[in-house]
C-alpha cells in the first residue's frame, strides 16, 4: 500500500526564505501559483510574452522569462508541456540552475525516460496533482483539497522530501492526502489513462446503435451526451466504484454484474491492456511520440481530421446546437462551445494547458 502523507507530515516552514518560481502558467500554474501565495510562500512566475503572462501580471505576480525566474528562484515547479520541455530545459532552464536548486515536476514523462540529465548538485522531485487545474484551485479555496503522486530522482541536498512535501502542503494536496510514487509510475498510470480507448470504444458503441437502426441523438445521449456519467463518475469517486451501484436499478445491477460479462472477453482484454502496460514501461511509446512531434504530427492531425468528419461528430454537433449547448461559428460552419460554460483542460494529466496543436495541452 502506498505511504499517504497529510498536512502534519509537511512542514510548509522549509519553504521560508525560499523563492518558488511557476515555469508555465496555464491551468496548473495558475492554480498551484494562487494555492502558493495564499499558503505564505513568496512565488514569482516565468513565462514567454504572451496572454499568459498577461494572465500571471492580472493576478499579480512579478513575471519574467523562464531563464530568469530561474535565476531569481530557489525552487522551480517546471510545468510546460512534456513535449517542448525538453527544449526549453536545455534552452532556459538547466543552464540556469544554481548548486542546491529544488526542480519539481507536475508530470513523470520527461524524467522518467531519460529525457532530461540533470547536475548533481539539484533536487529532482515529482508533485503532480490528480486534478484538473481549476479543481486544485477550486478545493484548495474550499478547504477540501485534492489527491497527488509525490517522488524524488535526485536528493542532492538530502532535504528534497521535504521541499517536495512542503509544495504539497502549499498547494493544498495533503489535506487530502498525497501518495508516495515514483516518475516511471506517474508516467506509466498517466498514459495508460490516455490510451486505454475510452473513447475509440464510445464511439464503436456509437456504431454499432446506429448500425442497429438507433436514432443517432437517442444513441448520443444515452452513450454520454446526457451527463449522466458525470453523476456516476462523480459517485465513485465518493463512494467507490461498485459501491455506487446501490444508486442504480436492480436491473441496471444485474446488467453491470452479470449480463454485461458475455460481451466483454476477459483475459484478451487484460492481454491487450499488458501489451500497453510493457509499451509504456519500455518506452516504445514514448520514442514513437518523439518521433511524431518532431515531424510535425501527420498521423495526429490526420487522426483529427477524420474524427472531424466522423458521423458521431456529425451527429454530436447537430444535436449539441439543437439542445443550446453549442452556437454555430460562422468561420468553419461549425459548432463551437459556448465560451462561458466551462473552462477544460486535457491532462492529465498533469493534465498546464497551452495550445501545442489545435488543441495541444500542457501536462
Amino acid at each position: 500500500m502506498a505511504r499517504i502523507y497529510r498536512d502534519d507530515d509537511a512542514d510548509i516552514s522549509r519553504l521560508d526564505g525560499r523563492t518558488v518560481a511557476i515555469l508555465g502558467y496555464g491551468n496548473q500554474g495558475r492554480s498551484q501559483g494562487l494555492n502558493l501565495r495564499d499558503s505564505g510562500v513568496a512565488v514569482i512566475v516565468g513565462s514567454p510574452s504572451d496572454s499568459s503572462a498577461e494572465s500571471a501580471l492580472k493576478d499579480g505576480f512579478a513575471v519574467s522569462r523562464i531563464g530568469e525566474a530561474v535565476r531569481q528562484s530557489d525552487v522551480q515547479l517546471f510545468l510546460v508541456p512534456d513535449e517542448v520541455m525538453g527544449e526549453v530545459y536545455g534552452e532556459e532552464v538547466g543552464p540556469n540552475l544554481e548548486p542546491g536548486s529544488a526542480l519539481c515536476f507536475a508530470s513523470g514523462y520527461n524524467v522518467a525516460y531519460g529525457l532530461l540529465s540533470f547536475p548533481e548538485t539539484i533536487d529532482v522531485m515529482l508533485l503532480a496533482p490528480r486534478m484538473v487545474g481549476k479543481g486544485v484551485r477550486d478545493t484548495f479555496l474550499s478547504g477540501i483539497g485534492f489527491p497527488s503522486l509525490l517522488a524524488v530522482e535526485q536528493d542532492a541536498t538530502g532535504d528534497a522530501w521535504g521541499t517536495v512535501l512542503a509544495l504539497a502542503r502549499g498547494i493544498g494536496s495533503t489535506r487530502m492526502g498525497a501518495l508516495k510514487s515514483s516518475f516511471m509510475e506517474e508516467a506509466v498510470v498517466d498514459l495508460f489513462s490516455e490510451q486505454r480507448g475510452d473513447l475509440l470504444l464510445l464511439r464503436l458503441m456509437f456504431e454499432a446503435l446506429t448500425e442497429a437502426g438507433i436514432d443517432p441523438d437517442v444513441a448520443i445521449l444515452e452513450l454520454y451526451g446526457s451527463g449522466e456519467w458525470v453523476e456516476i463518475y462523480a459517485a465513485a469517486r465518493d463512494m467507490g466504484m461498485w459501491p455506487q451501484l446501490q444508486l442504480h436499478s436492480h436491473t441496471s445491477q444485474y446488467g453491470q454484474y452479470i449480463a454485461g460479462q458475455r460481451y466483454i472477453d476477459a483475459e484478451r482484454s487484460k492481454t491487450s491492456l499488458k501489451r500497453l502496460i510493457d509499451d509504456l514501461q519500455s518506452g516504445s511509446f514514448a520514442r514513437a511520440w518523439q518521433d511524431e512531434y518532431r515531424a510535425g504530427m501527420p498521423t495526429l492531425q490526420a487522426a483529427m481530421t477524420t474524427t472531424r468528419h466522423h458521423p458521431l461528430q456529425e451527429a454530436e454537433d447537430r444535436l449539441y446546437a439543437e439542445l443550446g449547448r453549442r452556437e454555430p461559428d460562422s468561420d468553419s460552419g461549425r459548432d463551437r462551445p459556448r465560451a462561458a460554460e466551462t473552462e477544460t483542460e486535457t491532462e492529465t494529466e498533469t493534465e498546464t494547458e497551452t495550445e501545442t496543436l489545435s488543441p495541444g495541452a500542457e501536462r
